[in-house]
């Protein structure tokens, strides 16, 4: 058993990761538009661009980690080296310069390059440090939950603080305000890192690496779940970022709300929250794998329901948005416990364990879902005619609303449907681990 004093060191580590995460999925799409003054179709095309990075750095970074030998083990050291680099990079990446509009979006690609370059950096590690600090499925299932309970609790700063800050910090300078704001919340980040690093204990030790990068991609491919998982985390995240992004837009075009933009974000946080936590009890009763699809479709019913909202239905509004968030986010700690099973599993089909590469790859299709997910919500705003702080035509208000329902709920519904191809439960990982026993001894 893994005390709890660990998992929420390791929890602290994700805290940290989505101050920046959460922001750049609610507010970066907002701010480059509104604030730092870039087109909505640039904004989208910057998202999707960036990744093309990942494809090199993201394996780059797994077979890195794969290799790393030191007295801290292969992850925990990268907490301890860039957790300030990553600090900074986050405050450029929030700062508005005196440039021209050329010079702006040059700027924007140039840091949001980096910001993307110093995320893989330091969370894939920190994503393969979950896989490593205990075998048991369930205690996996457990680590992933105090992980996704206290990341969320680093958006819910990020959802009440942000726009109270901006005001407070900027003082009617909202560029000044996003960028002392994002500098406030990146030093703190920092600390959470440090934490992760001294309080937690790798357990699960790969034996020395001996293949090459060319080997490891060719196990990697061999591994028929990793392949599923991969598709998973790509739509999911198109759905969620969509989701997430547009609810500004939702709440101020559609709903005429403005004011209420932080208490809806904030309560769709909490209900983030409560589906983390909730997860290991509910996969103690259910397979892990019926869940994660079952909970995929509520959400994208609950999706559907929202479009059907009349803008004056505000309670109703809130309450789905809620519900919605409490199921979508119940499955998120169960997709990063299967990541470590596909770990085993690679290992039990090949004879390779190659855990960094692993993690690596399924944060590569996060990143792109995320990336794909942003660059569609700039297109679709440019394409319904969305105009930057003003009043909005009804093809736009109608755009936002059917790209915040629709849109997420379809991707949500092809993520349940590649689930039901997936065959990792709880008996197969562990008759995957004890054979691996055997061959290891």
């Amino acid at each position: 058993m893994i005390s709890i004093k660990e998992k929420i060191a390791y929890g602290l580590g994700d805290t940290a990761s989505n101050i920046v995460f959460q922001s750049v999925m609610l507010f970066l799409s907002f701010f480059y538009t509104d604030i730092f003054g870039i087109s909505p179709a640039v904004v989208g095309t910057l998202f999707l661009v960036v990744r093309i990075f990942d494809a090199v750095t993201d394996p780059l970074m797994g077979a890195m980690t794969d290799r790393t030998q030191t007295k801290y083990g292969k992850f925990r050291p990268y907490l301890l080296w860039l957790a300030v680099p990553f600090g900074v990079i986050s405050v450029l990446a929030f700062t508005t310069p005196d440039f021209t509009e050329q010079g702006k979006v040059i700027y924007a690609f140039a840091t949001y390059a980096l910001l993307m370059i110093a995320y893989t950096a330091i969370n894939i590690p920190y994503s393969a440090l979950g896989g490593v600090i205990t075998a048991d499925p369930k205690e996996r299932v457990s680590v992933q939950s105090y992980r996704f309970v206290f990341g969320m609790l680093g958006g819910l700063i990020v959802t009440a603080c942000t726009l109270p800050l901006v005001d407070w910090f900027g003082a009617g300078d909202k560029a000044k305000g996003y960028q002392l704001t994002i500098a406030a919340m990146s030093a703190v980040g920092v600390i959470m890192f440090f934490v992760c690093f001294a309080g937690t204990k790798e357990r699960v030790i790969a034996p020395k690496q001996n293949s090459t990068f060319k080997q490891d991609m060719a196990s990697l491919w061999q591994n028929d779940q990793w392949r599923i998982l991969c598709a998973v985390a790509f739509f999911v995240l198109i759905g969620m970022v969509m989701r997430n992004t547009l609810a500004i837009y939702y709440v101020k075009y559609f709903l005429l709300r403005e004011d209420l933009i932080t208490a809806f974000i904030t309560l769709g946080m909490i209900g983030n929250i409560l589906g983390c936590a909730v997860a290991p009890s509910v996969v103690k009763r259910i397979c892990k794998i019926k869940v994660y699809s079952g909970v995929l479709i509520i959400a994208a019913v609950m999706c559907v329901g929202s479009y059907w909202i009349k803008p004056d239905q505000l309670v109703l509004a809130f309450v789905i948005y809620f519900i919605g968030n409490v199921f979508l986010q119940m499955g998120t700690p169960l997709l990063w416990a299967k990541i470590a099973d596909t770990v085993d599993y690679g290992q039990f089909k090949t004879g390779v364990r190659i855990t960094g590469m692993t993690y690596s790859s399924v944060v590569f299709f996060i990143k792109l879902g995320l990336a794909l997910g942003g660059a569609i919500v700039g297109w679709l705003l440019a394409y319904y005619g969305y105009q930057p702080d003003t009043a909005q035509s009804p093809e736009a208000v109608n755009g936002i609303l059917v790209s915040f329902t629709i849109f997420p709920a379809v991707a949500f519904i092809i993520v349940s449907w590649l689930m039901s191809r997936y065959k990792l439960n709880d008996y197969k990982v562990m008759e995957i681990q004890s054979v691996i026993v055997k061959e290891t001894h």
